[in-house]
């Protein structure tokens, strides 16, 4: 099944939740959001969430600065 994790399309197995695609590009997911088809999903939610065909996953991370 195809997805486009920011803005790449990628394929991924079917039942694939959003804790899997965090998971998939790091191993540390203190201060990242994301958005599936542009709704934020909740970080308590990413385990039961999953992706389907052709959506869209944005994993952003929070930078600092001033």
């Amino acid at each position: 099944m195809d997805v486009i994790i920011n803005g790449e399309r990628r394929a991924v197995p079917p039942r694939t939740t959003v804790e899997e695609v965090v998971r998939s590009l790091t191993h540390r997911p203190a201060g990242i959001a994301v958005a599936l088809n542009d709704e934020v999903v909740p970080k308590a939610g990413w385990a039961i969430t999953e992706v389907g065909e052709d959506d869209r996953v944005d994993v952003l991370t929070a930078v600092q600065g001033g």
